[in-house]
């Protein structure tokens, strides 16, 4: 079901269309696997940096990312963006992914981000969906492929 909201999701982006970013700061929640808080600030026309704090796996982590953005071919307000970081994750053993020790868990990851965003223009709201996998190198290390999430900003 959530593969499916986040497929008519981006169909309607697609279908708004995209150009250069009109914003320069952003902040609002995330919800996909997991939910969370995301600020994001744009330092030039393309290069932009994203915090978020997510909640998940009765836990949660803390995210710093850079990010490119480029236009969608004549699409208005329609940008795809990649980009990078690192992640700390703190979480409870028992609620854990890929089989938690027993108590509490840190995890510390280098997080990579693939995704689109739109710009509404005609009212100060920004949608997003990406993907952030991670490769934790400390604590449950491995990769993780469950980053992906819908984030509604107010920009300004």
């Amino acid at each position: 079901m959530k593969k499916l909201f986040f497929l008519a999701l981006f169909s309607i982006m697609l279908a708004f269309g995209s150009q250069a970013q009109d914003y320069k700061t952003g902040v609002g929640i995330r919800y996909g696997w997991g939910k969370g808080l995301t600020v994001k600030h744009f330092l030039g026309e393309q290069v932009a940096l994203e915090g978020i704090l997510n909640s998940q796996y009765k836990g949660f982590s803390l995210t710093g990312l850079v990010e490119f953005h480029k236009p969608i071919a004549n699409a208005d307000r329609l940008n795809w963006f990649y980009g990078g970081g690192a992640q700390i994750g703190f979480w409870d053993g028992k609620y854990g992914y890929k089989n938690f020790e027993a108590g509490s868990n840190t995890v510390i990851g280098l997080v990579g981000i693939l995704g689109a965003e739109l710009n509404l223009g005609f009212i100060p709201i920004s949608l997003t969906i990406d993907w952030k996998p991670t490769l934790n190198l400390v604590g449950q290390s491995g990769f993780w492929g469950d980053g992906g999430a819908l984030s509604l900003r107010y920009t300004f």
